[in-house]
């Protein structure tokens, strides 16, 4: 018999979790990419930071939110080290997905 996880391994999620992950990963891409192209702030940071304070996730479900960002993050930090054409048009790419993201979950589930 199989003993069961103990609470704090358990990570309670939210019907919107998928969407908000992906939020993250793109918050923490446009953090990158906008910096790297001389935005040099931490807005983008800080958004995260302010979206993780209004969820005030347990343990678990912070770190997975907070590796998206870290994910986001890294993925484009291996492929460009200057700011170019490519790398802009990817930055405005990802705004549009993060407003939409975030309008998409503010209008199903927000309050």
């Amino acid at each position: 018999m199989a003993a069961a996880p103990a609470p704090a391994q358990i990570s309670a999620t939210v019907p919107y979790d998928e969407s908000l992950l992906r939020l993250a990963e793109v918050l923490g891409s446009i953090h990158y990419l906008r910096n790297l192209c001389g935005e040099e702030s931490n807005e983008w940071r800080d958004q995260m930071e302010g979206m993780l304070a209004a969820e005030n996730p347990e343990p678990v479900r912070r770190a997975r939110l907070i590796a998206s960002f870290n994910r986001g993050y890294r993925t484009f930090d291996s492929v460009y080290v200057t700011c170019t054409e490519q790398a802009l048009a990817a930055a405005e790419r990802y705004m549009s997905e993060g407003a939409t993201l975030s309008r998409e979950i503010t209008n199903r589930y927000g309050e």
